[in-house]
């Protein structure tokens, strides 16, 4: 047994490899055999990475969930920003150029139009929870939009790091309801097509959640969906530290 683990701690991204697979394939299972597939095996990966998170962080009072346990460090390289990155961009690749003019208007419009939305509720709360430094609301606000906003604009007007933590939780309590969600409501919103698809990325904003959302109700949208989840996260960065910041601290 020593030897084993010795085998597998050094060669954590394999392991974290087949750890994922063994994820996958049970979550689909467990849909098909106990819900008949109407939640799709993606959301039941998605709640059993949550889970393991939650355990992993409890058993080791760290910060990166599963990973901090040694075994299984290879799933944060996995999970990581440079692999992450690496498949959002790749999935930029599957999409249709006709499919993307036909969004039009609309599409451009629901990128802005998210990123004002979610920056409002996020400022709001920030308010209504008691700050009125212009800084914090605006910082807060930013990790509403995505939490990766949230610390490019904390950096920016030079927040401090419990503001720009609290941004980050705002950021991640989104993505995860975004992900979770999308497969419930996806029928009731008509998230059938790319052009629908396109304006809910563009609305939604988070990739993360996005893609994942999309990927449990179907992974033909999740392209399209990444792409405008994408440049709304630019327009973000630009957006928040800027103009929308000149706007709280006009306000306050």
């Amino acid at each position: 047994m020593t030897e084993l683990l010795t085998v597998l701690n050094a060669n954590q991204l394999i392991v974290a490899f087949a750890i994922i697979g063994i994820i996958i394939w049970l979550s689909y299972w467990l849909s098909d055999t106990f819900t008949g597939g109407r939640i799709h095996g993606s959301a039941v990966a998605i709640v059993i990475g949550l889970v393991l998170a939650w355990v992993g962080g409890t058993k080791t009072g760290g910060s990166k969930g599963i990973a901090d346990i040694e075994l299984f460090a290879g799933i944060g390289v996995m999970g990581g920003a440079m692999l992450r990155d690496f498949a959002i961009v790749a999935t930029g690749f599957g999409v249709d150029w006709h499919e993307m003019k036909r969004a039009g208007v609309a599409g451009m419009v629901s990128v802005v139009a998210g990123v004002i939305v979610s920056f409002v509720v996020g400022a709001a709360v920030a308010f209504l929870f008691g700050y009125r430094d212009p800084v914090a609301i605006t910082t807060i606000g930013a990790g509403a939009v995505t939490y990766i906003v949230g610390p490019v604009t904390g950096a920016a007007l030079g927040a401090g790091s419990d503001i720009v933590a609290l941004s980050v939780a705002a950021g991640l309590a989104k993505s995860i309801l975004v992900m979770t969600s999308t497969p419930a409501v996806a029928g009731l919103i008509g998230l059938n097509n790319p052009q629908s698809a396109m304006v809910f990325g563009g609305l939604m904003g988070t990739t993360s959640g996005v893609t994942a959302g999309l990927a449990a109700t179907d992974p033909k949208l999740v392209p399209y969906g990444a792409m405008t989840a994408t440049f709304y996260t630019g327009v973000g960065c630009l957006l928040v530290p800027s103009v929308l910041f000149l706007v709280v601290r006009a306000m306050l």
